[in-house]
């Protein structure tokens, strides 16, 4: 009896399956305990460091009794506020500083499994209503930043990889170096006072105008853009220059290897080899990075949105950091550790589809 290969091959085809399913199964159980450490480690930070709800309450309660003195002095009178030991307890007890800290991040870890970030010791809302609020922002200039970075960065990497050393890829290495190193914010700071100040051709800052819902459809589009042209100009400048260099330097590595002169040798053109063999095994270093940036979807940049007036989640894990809201901080923590880790598996699975040499054990 003559055996049908493809029944032979069935097994085997089987147990790959078997074998990527179970090693990613393994991956997202490990997701827990790294998660569990990240957010303990800050949530036990968030117990210790100096300043608090509490105290931020009482200073503002200070600040809020200052009085002019009418007597004519200029002076101001500040009125203290005295607690007594019960209104301090009771203060700690709704905040939930009367229990231990183990004690306090199991109860927070239980209300996050069932999807409740807490309430904000500064706006008195939900946590997790306040970042739904701020999430539109910086998705858009997070998916904006991704999309453009590898529009532009790619084609430009491979073009000085093929024209190394000429002068088209001396001019562009000397934008990219700058741009490496002059951080985002402050190329914002420059933008802004010159192209939004001085020439006063985009606006100061804002995500959108005060009228935005009143104009036409291309009237939002051209205020969306101008809102937006000078941000993303910030946010690309440090992205574009690592993402173009990793481009080039590797598709001249692999340039220079011997499949691809093996290639020509067999009568292969060198555009052909290049688009063929070379281009996409240099694109897996880019291939890792890819679930890493998922994070910076929703996170922004808080230093960007603070210089732009952006009202984006990065803006607002900025204000919380400042005021001590510590529960809008270890939700958005919670959120954007949960992505970056999520984001290492989808980098795996983007190197496997990329490179066939990989094999998960």
């Amino acid at each position: 009896m003559v055996r049908d290969p493809a029944d032979s091959a069935q097994p085997i085809e089987n147990w790959a399956i078997f074998v990527v399913t179970s090693y990613f199964l393994r991956r997202l159980l490990l997701v827990i305990p790294t998660f569990i450490g990240i957010t303990l480690l800050v949530f036990i930070i968030t117990r210790f460091v100096p300043g608090g709800p509490i105290e931020r309450m009482l200073a503002e309660a200070e600040m809020r009794s200052a009085e002019y003195d009418p007597g004519g002095s200029g002076s101001v009178r500040i009125h203290n506020i005295p607690l007594s030991d019960e209104q301090l307890r009771q203060l700690e007890e709704y905040y939930g500083f009367d229990k231990p800290v183990l004690t306090s991040y199991l109860l927070w870890l239980k209300k996050v499994v069932s999807l409740d970030l807490g309430t904000s010791t500064r706006y008195y809302e939900p946590v997790w209503d306040l970042i739904k609020s701020k999430l539109p922002v910086s998705i858009f200039f997070g998916l904006a930043t991704f999309f453009l970075t590898y529009l532009i960065c790619i084609p430009l990497g491979i073009l000085k990889a093929l024209n190394h050393k000429t002068a088209f890829d001396h001019v562009t290495s000397v934008f990219i170096f700058v741009g490496y190193a002059v951080p985002g914010f402050v190329v914002g700071i420059f933008l802004l006072i010159l192209f939004a100040s001085r020439f006063e051709w985009f606006p100061l800052g804002g995500f959108v105008s005060d009228n935005f819902s009143d104009l036409s459809l291309w009237g939002k589009t051209i205020d969306l853009i101008r809102h937006t042209t000078l941000p993303l100009i910030a946010y690309l400048v440090g992205e574009f220059a690592v993402m173009t260099l990793l481009v080039k330097n590797s598709l001249m590595d692999h340039l220079a290897a011997d499949y691809v002169r093996t290639a020509m040798a067999k009568g292969l053109s060198f555009k052909r080899a290049v688009l063929k063999h070379a281009l996409r095994n240099s694109l897996i270093p880019i291939a890792t990075t890819f679930g890493h940036i998922i994070s910076a979807f929703v996170m922004g940049s808080f230093l960007i949105e603070s210089v732009f007036n952006l009202d984006g989640l990065g803006l607002l894990g900025y204000d919380s950091v400042i005021q001590r809201d510590y529960p809008v901080v270890i939700g958005i923590l919670a959120i954007t550790s949960l992505l970056h880790l999520i984001g290492n598996i989808l980098s795996d699975i983007c190197v496997a589809i990329v490179d066939p040499r990989v094999q998960f054990k």
